[in-house]
């Protein structure tokens, strides 16, 4: 039989109520995890839950749950998160608690069988922007410390893509293959102060030259290795002693590199090396190069993959596979549950900003297409009580 159909009225409503706790006066979203904005968030989305005829609860750390009343597990889980950065867009993760809402709803009210194998969820502080969130992704990694993780057979997310790539290509909708693999280093180049006006450019040992080399070749390092699946970042520059009539005796750069695979990543950190090197040799400078953090290469379950890439095909003949270069949840919970994710375009690919912006006619097409995806999941679990998680 056909599934059936989302409110799209009552998505977009309902994603626009969300949207207006914690909305500051330039129109920037204010949801910060654990400010009172955040915490009305919550409180507005178990009334809601209750509302549709759900029963929810929330963890020791901040989670929202809704599921259908006296339904058992195992559950499939749909959500994403509900906090925001400062001054943030109205889509982002609270996209995709909503739309979840909106199809578990949708499924009780049709009396759809699929709706008593589903859980909804609402993350704590996927965002990390709070001194005490060591990182960002504290619900999922909560959830998957949580002896509640054995009752969840598989996870789904929708999300806005916050890149360019599927508007720029005219896609509608995008089976995601997995999320990158993330690196973050400190680069020192160590020199020797000396004055600026006194010093002619072939004696010095300039380490704010240096640096500025090394942070100018970055692109084209990356470029060189994989022009699709590689992309880096320098963040942030600092010269020490940081005086305009002094050559820099101390330069940093905290660079930050984002690669679909663990040999992409590897291949990036020996070609940095090595370029980093010679730059410093060739000014006079030593070069010291520091890994602060690392997040692996995140791959979702294929059969999910598969499944999400039919179904999106049934709503719009314009879907692809990609990967997402920006973190989510879903890369927390694929170590632990089989995963997927579900993008639609962002608007000329801003987010984290209130320019952000999907057309509705797609954000619809998105939660109809985690409808379809949900209930040819359930209806695999009753046959296959859990899947395997991907290698």
């Amino acid at each position: 039989m056909n599934n059936p159909a989302i409110s799209a009225p009552r998505l977009l409503t309902e994603l626009t109520h969300l949207a207006q706790i914690g909305q500051g006066p330039e129109g920037g979203i204010h949801r910060v995890a654990g400010s009172r904005a955040d915490l009305a968030a919550r409180d507005w989305l178990s009334k809601t839950m209750q509302v549709a005829g759900l029963t929810g609860h929330r963890d020791e750390i901040g989670n929202v749950f809704g599921r259908t009343p006296d339904s058992k597990g195992p559950w499939l889980l749909l959500g994403s998160h509900a906090d925001t950065v400062p001054g943030a867009g109205h889509l982002d993760g609270a996209y995709g608690v909503v739309a979840a809402i909106e199809v578990l709803r949708t499924l009780v009210a049709a009396g759809h069988p699929a709706a008593e194998h589903i859980e909804i969820v609402a993350f704590w502080d996927e965002e990390g922007v709070t001194p005490g969130s060591n990182g960002g992704l504290g619900g999922s990694t909560a959830l998957c410390d949580s002896p509640h993780l054995r009752d969840i057979s598989a996870y789904l997310e929708l999300h806005v893509e916050q890149g360019p790539r599927m508007e720029a290509a005219g896609l509608d909708l995008s089976a995601v293959t997995g999320i990158v693999g993330v690196e973050r280093y400190e680069v020192v180049m160590k020199g020797q102060e000396n004055h600026a006006g006194a010093a002619p450019f072939h004696l010095r040992a300039d380490a704010g030259r240096a640096a500025t080399r090394a942070a100018a070749a970055l692109m084209p390092l990356c470029q060189e290795i994989d022009r699709e699946g590689l992309i880096a970042n320098v963040g942030s520059c600092s010269f020490s002693p940081g005086a305009a009539n002094v050559v820099p005796g101390h330069a940093s750069l905290q660079v930050e590199v984002r690669g679909t695979s663990d040999s992409l990543l590897a291949a990036a950190r020996s070609a940095m090396g090595e370029r980093f090197e010679r730059i410093a040799e060739e000014e006079n400078c030593s070069c010291e190069i520091v890994r602060v953090s690392a997040k692996p290469v995140a791959s979702f379950a294929p059969e999910i993959v598969r499944t999400i890439e039919q179904t999106c095909l049934r709503s719009s003949d314009k879907v692809t596979r990609m990967a997402s270069y920006a973190g989510h949840d879903a890369s927390v919970m694929s170590a632990h549950v089989p995963t997927g994710m579900i993008f639609v375009p962002s608007t000329a690919g801003v987010s984290h900003n209130i320019l952000e912006h999907t057309p509705d006619h797609q954000l619809v097409l998105g939660a109809q297409a985690l409808l379809d995806t949900a209930v040819a999941l359930a209806e695999e679990q009753a046959h296959q009580p859990r899947l395997a998680v991907a290698a």
